[in-house]
C-alpha cells in the first residue's frame, strides 16, 4: 500500500511538473516581463493536466485597474510564446469554470501573427473565432460596411469578456 502511495504522489508531482514548464512558466514569465501585464492572475495547464493536445487558460483575477485589452494581450502572447506546438483546442475558463473554446489552429495563427499583424484586427476578429463549450460559434461574423462591422465586432469583444470574466468579477464570485 505504502508503495502505491508513493508511486501516486510521484506521478502527481511530474504532472505538475510537466504542466509547470511546458506551460505556467511561460505565462508567469510574460507577466513579469511586460508592466502592462501586472495584476492579471493566469493559470495554465493541460486539460485534467494530462492531455496534451488542450490546454485550459484559466483566468483566477483582474485587478480593478485593467482593461479588456490588457486581458486580451496576455492571451495573445501566450500564443505567441506557444506558436511552435500544436492544440486541438484552448479552453477559455474563469476560477476554474470553463467558458468558451478557442481552435488551436487559430490559437496557433495568432501566435504566428503576434508582432506583426495589426492587434486592433487581431482584437476585433478574436470574438467570431470563439466558441461555446458545445462547439457551437458564440458570436457570428459581421459583413458590410466597414464602420459598422467594426463597431459590431467591438461590442463582441465587448460582451466576450462579460461573459467570460468580467461578470463574474463585477459581482464578487
Amino acid at each position: 500500500m505504502r508503495k502505491i502511495s508513493i508511486i501516486f504522489v510521484l506521478v502527481v508531482l511530474s504532472l505538475g511538473l510537466w504542466n509547470y514548464f511546458t506551460l505556467q512558466k511561460n505565462v508567469s514569465d510574460l507577466i513579469k516581463s511586460d508592466d502592462r501585464n501586472e495584476g492579471i492572475s493566469v493559470i495554465v495547464h493541460f486539460e485534467w493536466f494530462v492531455n496534451p493536445s488542450v490546454i485550459v487558460f484559466d483566468i483566477r483575477d483582474v485587478e480593478s485597474n485593467k482593461s479588456l485589452m490588457d486581458v486580451s494581450r496576455v492571451l495573445l502572447q501566450l500564443s505567441e510564446k506557444l506558436k511552435d506546438s500544436d492544440y486541438q483546442k484552448v479552453i477559455l475558463s474563469f476560477k476554474g469554470r470553463s467558458k468558451f473554446l478557442l481552435e488551436g489552429a487559430f490559437f496557433k495563427e495568432t501566435g504566428m501573427e503576434y508582432g506583426i499583424q495589426n492587434p486592433v484586427y487581431t482584437l476585433r476578429s478574436l470574438p467570431q473565432n470563439v466558441y461555446n463549450l458545445d462547439g457551437t460559434k458564440a458570436f457570428p461574423t459581421w459583413t458590410g460596411g466597414l464602420i459598422g462591422v467594426l463597431g459590431k465586432q467591438m461590442e463582441d469583444l465587448t460582451a466576450f469578456h462579460e461573459q467570460w470574466y468580467i461578470f463574474e468579477l463585477a459581482s464578487g464570485r
